[in-house]
């Protein structure tokens, strides 16, 4: 069984200052303001259609993000319904074969520090659904019914596609303080991708609070 921690990747390359002056190119067509384009004038209005709650322009640009998370955490995740997703599917992916070093793999929940007896409860309950997996597909199982003993601690990889306006609703759910409700190893991912994205695309993000 091999354990490792949960990550995300940003898929799409990302470039603040063009994404910026995308959204004013085609806000300004609302008001046939075009003229009005100059140097800043992208930041002061993007941040003002923000600030009134116009946010319909920010789904103009979409980006995704891998995350490699758990499955229950990718039950979170897919509850978001303006999106696009691709995952890992446990029914057609056999982990018995050569590109799984024939072994599962699972996330390592941060809140378990390891030696501990909580974490050698959670390390062989998980090495118990391991091989209750094999077991089955060694007599003649097809994956997708080994699959129903896998832990919720599998390791899963999805693809996540949205649009500007939903990223900001899905980070206001699963990383801002004021909500203070999502899971914490939802937070484990969300939160340094919400702080990188504020870096990568100035003013869209940076009125959440992680």
């Amino acid at each position: 069984m091999k354990i490792i921690k949960a990550s995300y990747e940003i898929l799409t390359p990302l470039d603040g200052k063009e994404i910026l002056t995308r959204i004013e190119q085609i806000a300004r067509t609302c008001y046939k303001s075009e003229s009005k384009i100059k140097d800043g004038s992208a930041e002061k209005l993007v941040s003002a259609l923000i600030k009134n709650g116009h946010e319909a322009m920010l789904e103009h640009y979409s980006f995704t993000v891998k995350f490699v998370i758990d499955r229950g955490i990718s039950h979170e995740i897919v509850r978001h319904r303006v999106a696009s997703y691709a995952q890992e599917s446990t029914r057609y992916v056999n982990y018995s074969k050569d590109d799984f070093n024939g072994q599962i793999t699972v996330i390592e929940p941060f809140f378990f520090e390891r030696g501990t007896e909580i974490y050698r409860a959670w390390e062989n309950a998980c090495m118990t659904a391991e091989k209750a997996y094999f077991d089955i597909l060694n007599i003649g199982g097809t994956p997708q019914e080994a699959r129903t003993v896998l832990p919720n601690s599998t390791k899963t990889e999805i693809c996540v596609t949205m649009n500007l306006r939903e990223w900001r609703h899905f980070f206001k759910l699963r990383a801002a303080s004021e909500t203070g409700k999502a899971h914490p190893q939802m937070l484990e991912v969300t939160i340094p991708l919400l702080h990188e994205l504020q870096h990568k695309i100035p003013i869209v993000f940076n009125d959440i609070k992680a």
